[in-house]
């Protein structure tokens, strides 16, 4: 019985010895004993770090991509004059595209933002703002735009186009005959309301024929954002050309 109880004993101590190593495995310091070392920054004041940091960036890189587009893809016009009544009224607020020419075709309806080519802005205060214009591009590189005057259609490469889509209702296409042949890298340019539009027909003897350089046009009108109550859409009205054939170059 002795060796029994002195074997159970010995059983014992190695058992305490084991339970102890174990324990240091897993938690070698009691709590009550730690201390945190003199240097030690409190983790609340790392979250308060890497709060204005998150708030940089969360606030900071939006802000950097909108002025990115507005720099780079969008420009904004505000519109102080009739020319283009009634698609765009005076003092709408316009936003265009500014990927195009330069990477994308233009088209025939487009409204286009442009720089005045040829002081245009001499004889007319139909503007978008500071030195830039606005209308809608009709004739393209090699077309033939012309009109008989007043009650005629206007024709592109020989083909009548019904323009009652924009056109200001009770105005004509043009009071007046003309007939021009788009030079390569120029646009032929109209305003909506034709009876109040010093455009493309009244500069034929601008040098350039009344015609706007491709290089000079800025962006196509896509959406008016201002006043709330007329935001929306500009329309090229694209259908309207479907019939017209390519141009011929010069």
């Amino acid at each position: 019985m002795q060796r029994a109880d002195a074997a159970s004993d010995e059983s014992d101590l190695q058992d305490s010895h084991i339970l102890e190593v174990a324990d240091h495995g897993v938690d070698p310091v009691p709590a009550a004993r730690r201390r945190e070392p003199a240097h030690a920054t409190p983790a609340d004041a790392d979250d308060g770090r890497m709060g204005w940091r998150d708030t940089l960036i969360w606030c900071g890189i939006p802000v950097l991509i909108v002025l990115l587009i507005r720099i780079f893809l969008i420009g904004a016009y505000t519109i102080p004059s009739g020319s283009m009544l009634d698609t765009i009224q005076l003092g709408d607020r316009v936003f265009t595209s500014k990927l195009t020419p330069k990477y994308f075709n233009l088209h025939r309806g487009d409204v286009v933002v442009f720089k005045d080519p040829a002081h245009w802005l001499n004889d007319e205060g139909n503007r978008a703002s500071g030195d830039h214009l606005i209308k809608r591009l009709i004739g393209l590189p090699g077309d033939v735009v012309e009109c008989a005057g007043a009650g005629k259609p206007v024709t592109i490469n020989g083909v009548d186009i019904n323009e009652t889509a924009y056109i200001r209702p009770g105005v004509e296409p043009s009071s007046f005959p003309f007939r021009i042949h788009v030079t390569p890298d120029h646009v032929f340019v109209m305003g909506d309301n034709r009876s109040n539009s010093a455009d493309s027909r009244y500069h034929q003897d601008d040098g350039s024929n009344g015609l706007v350089p491709v290089g000079d046009v800025s962006g196509v009108a896509l959406v008016t954002y201002w006043p709330l109550g007329r935001m929306g859409l500009l329309s090229g009205h694209h259908d309207v050309f479907d019939k017209v054939p390519d141009g011929t170059a010069q």
